[in-house]
């Protein structure tokens, strides 16, 4: 997937957003310029939600849904469910295993298989592991209280890039909403990820969160059953909990710290950064080992 800036022989194609196809004799998969998004970015605000499914169906590769089962992710899989189109309307799932997730949201997932029975559920957990016990022995008891960013990386990051890889996906859907707070306030429906070259869209991400409730409630959609213990956003057990009626939706994530993202949703996500200090480091230690074995002193 590429999604750059080329300049053209002709103002009017930059200024529409496309390009020639004369341009270049090898087509890329995807190709939006950044006039061609902020056109499309102020067409599909226009739309219903399910009018932007179908868009997505018509015009994107390789497409999936990104998903923790929380209410918006919920709607947007009833909405394919139900979507009366001609294209094909089953769009796989990729859902990212923690191993910390609450026990309430592993049995709505066998619920939503069993009230979904053609969606595909593709399920990623960290590198090398199958269960909990697996990543305390690889990371430690607690990982993230003692390196939150090395806990986000493995637990989540690093699981999301194995799937985009594996699976060749060049676009996901995710249910990201303005109306959550945070950087999402600052969503748009289509989005370009550099770091990973995939094309992010959030369907309902001008939806409250009562609209969600309302499709919820309307369609009988499954829910988490925390969601009547005062929870609205559910992630890993450890860092989510109960928010009140005057709070943010997710003000329940990482409560009483200033965070919102684990990493996978960041402009400039925490798996780049992450990456580059493992790489200084390797460096580090590299430059260290060869020094040590001819004998210099490193100096101070």
């Amino acid at each position: 997937m590429t999604y750059r800036h080329r300049s053209t022989s002709s103002e009017r194609d930059v200024d529409s957003g496309y390009s020639s196809g004369e341009s270049s004799t090898v087509l890329p998969e995807v190709y939006f310029s950044r006039q061609h998004l902020k056109f499309l970015n102020s067409q599909l605000a226009k739309l219903d939600p399910r009018d932007v499914l179908r868009w997505c169906m018509t015009s994107l590769p390789a497409l999936y849904q990104t998903s923790a089962f929380g209410l918006t992710g919920l709607a947007m899989m009833d909405m394919v469910d139900k979507l009366d189109f001609p294209l094909r309307s089953n769009i796989e799932l990729i859902f990212i295993d923690t191993l910390y997730h609450f026990p309430q949201t592993m049995d709505l997932v066998e619920r939503v298989k069993e009230r979904y029975p053609r969606l595909k559920i593709h399920t990623f957990k960290p590198e090398g592991c199958d269960t909990t016990s697996d990543f305390e022995a690889k990371h430690g008891d607690e990982l993230w209280k003692k390196n939150e960013e090395l806990y986000d990386f493995s637990a989540k990051v690093e699981p999301a890039q194995r799937a985009y890889s594996e699976l060749k996906v060049k676009a996901v859907m995710t249910g990201r909403r303005k109306s959550q707070g945070g950087k999402r306030g600052e969503l748009e429906i289509l989005e370009f990820e550099e770091e990973t070259g995939v094309i992010k869209v959030n369907p309902l991400a001008n939806w409250s969160f009562k609209e969600v409730q309302a499709y919820i409630k309307e369609n009988n959609v499954p829910t988490n059953d925390l969601l009547d213990q005062g929870y609205r956003s559910v992630g890993d057990w450890h860092s989510t909990e109960p928010v009140t009626d005057s709070e943010d939706e997710r003000a329940g994530r990482w409560k009483g710290r200033n965070k919102t993202e684990c990493g996978i949703h960041n402009k400039r996500s925490r798996y780049a950064m992450y990456l580059a200090e493992q790489e200084q480091q390797r460096q580090k230690e590299l430059s260290e080992a060869i020094n040590g074995g001819l004998g210099i002193e490193a100096s101070s």
